[in-house]
């Protein structure tokens, strides 16, 4: 690690009021840690930022000493994209500050919150923000590469809520990114990923749900037998439901811990985990058809603060565990796919794996696929396919199965891929893919921003020439 030895550190711990870990100090392994315990990346340097003068100056010491810039917001990227190896690693971990103004309806969140520290903030207010569908996922990672979750079909993605970035440029030079600032760069910015600069601050719109921040919400699980059934029910009823009605489908295992009955515990099952924020006196009739349908095995349906259900399952998928990941968008759920489906749930290698269908729909639909960055917006699904073990054993096993449930599944997809979902070796042509018609305008814009691709660290996209 040649730039270890070369690079005078020092000269940038001066410029700092952050924390610079090297690799000799005795917390490196842990600073160098991501969500993804597959993820092994041993950086020159990781520097815990403290404002945004700090940004700047690991931008220009970075640039000055031909050392590679990688980010880390809440570390939650799928191809552990906050740290790679001989970079220089901008980490926001002590930066997770938010403000709400309750009057006009917003949320400014520092790159380093999470999604939990978002609600924290805002659902005493009773409102909340469209993010995804952990507590633990960063704000940063899920909202430049789109953000969908429980409240898209309601309220759009995640960037449909962005109001405006503070960005620290290539060049060191921080603007402001909206409608009337930058506006090319805040096009971008709205499921473009990393590619454009380091993001210091979000500021989002926030919308009133449920009665005053609670919502009605919980899984519905049925046996895997009846997988087919109930996707072919899913496919034809979700369109048609009410917008304050979202649900996405998994294929899983059933935990073996309260609140699901102990006789359940460890059994395959195919699942919907549901999220009403209508007004709670039209529960019972929005959602007696998602109660009703079929043989359920569990029916977990209950009011609770929006960030509970947001949290759920972030006890079970605790930072650490080995992820593989496979991804593509779905136009529609074919009797094909059901197949595929059918028979590789039946093969769930451990009993963290899973996939996932989630819907964007609704409002997320509503808005033209050149709006913004992300390009899908025809309705469908975003798919995702993870092999998740804590065991080092189970790597390989699991790894395999998610590549070829992928590989067999692929034929019915849509082409593209959500970013966030992606592993860090997929290839050019897929990134290209999983933007459609968009990707041209991003390669543009990229020349303008970056033009030597000094944030490279991301599902890439390459400067026009």
């Amino acid at each position: 690690m040649t730039t270890i030895a070369t690079a005078p550190f020092s000269e940038l711990a001066a410029a700092l009021r952050g924390d610079l870990v090297l690799p000799q100090d005795p917390n490196y392994d842990a600073a160098r840690a991501v969500y993804n315990g597959l993820i092994d990346r041993r950086p020159a340097a990781v520097v815990r930022v403290r404002d945004t003068a700090d940004v700047v100056a690991c931008v220009k010491f970075a640039r000055a000493h031909d050392i590679t810039i990688a980010v880390r917001g809440g570390g939650h990227n799928a191809g552990g994209l906050g740290v790679a190896d001989d970079a220089l690693v901008i980490d926001f971990a002590l930066l997770h500050s938010t403000t709400v103004d309750p009057e006009h309806h917003t949320v400014r969140a520092d790159a380093g919150c999470t999604w939990a520290d978002v609600d924290h903030a805002t659902v005493p207010f009773g409102m909340a923000v469209p993010c995804g569908f952990l507590g633990s996922t960063g704000v940063a990672g899920l909202t430049l590469g789109g953000g969908v979750g429980y409240l898209s079909r309601k309220f759009g993605l995640t960037v449909d809520n962005l109001l405006s970035a503070d960005v620290v440029l290539a060049d060191g030079t921080l603007v402001t990114a909206n409608e009337t600032s930058h506006p090319d760069l805040f096009w971008a910015l709205r499921g473009g990923g990393g590619n454009f600069g380091v993001v210091t601050s979000f500021t989002f719109r926030a919308h009133d749900i449920g009665e005053r921040g609670v919502i009605i919400g919980g899984p519905v699980l049925y046996d895997l037998a009846d997988t087919a059934d109930v996707m072919r029910w899913y496919r034809e009823l979700l369109p048609s439901l009410p917008e304050e009605l979202s649900g996405w489908l998994g294929l899983l295992t059933i935990p073996p811990a309260p609140p699901f009955p102990e006789e359940l515990w460890g059994r395959k099952a195919c699942g919907i985990v549901w999220c009403y924020t209508g007004s709670h006196d039209r529960a019972d009739e929005v959602l007696e058809p998602v109660k009703t349908h079929g043989s359920p095995l569990v029916v977990g349906l209950q009011e609770m603060p929006h960030n509970v259900l947001q949290t759920a399952f972030d006890a079970l998928y605790p930072p650490g565990l080995r992820w593989y990941w496979k991804a593509d968008f779905f136009s529609e759920i074919t009797d094909e796919a059901i197949d595929v489906h059918v028979r590789y749930g039946q093969m769930l290698p451990t009993p963290f794996s899973t996939m996932h269908l989630y819907p964007i729909d609704g409002a997320a639909a509503r808005v033209r696929a050149e709006s913004t960055a992300f390009g899908y917006r025809d309705g469908g699904w975003a798919g995702v396919i993870v092999g998740v073990s804590p065991e080092p054993s189970d790597v390989a096993e699991m790894t395999r199965w998610a590549k070829d449930y992928w590989s067999d599944l692929h034929p019915t997809s849509a082409g593209g891929a959500y970013v966030n979902f992606m592993m860090d070796d997929e290839g050019q042509e897929r990134v290209r893919a999983s933007y459609r018609g968009n990707y041209d305008r991003l390669a543009r814009i990229k020349a303008q921003y970056d033009p030597e691709n000094v944030f490279h660290v991301n599902q890439n996209i390459r400067p026009a020439r």
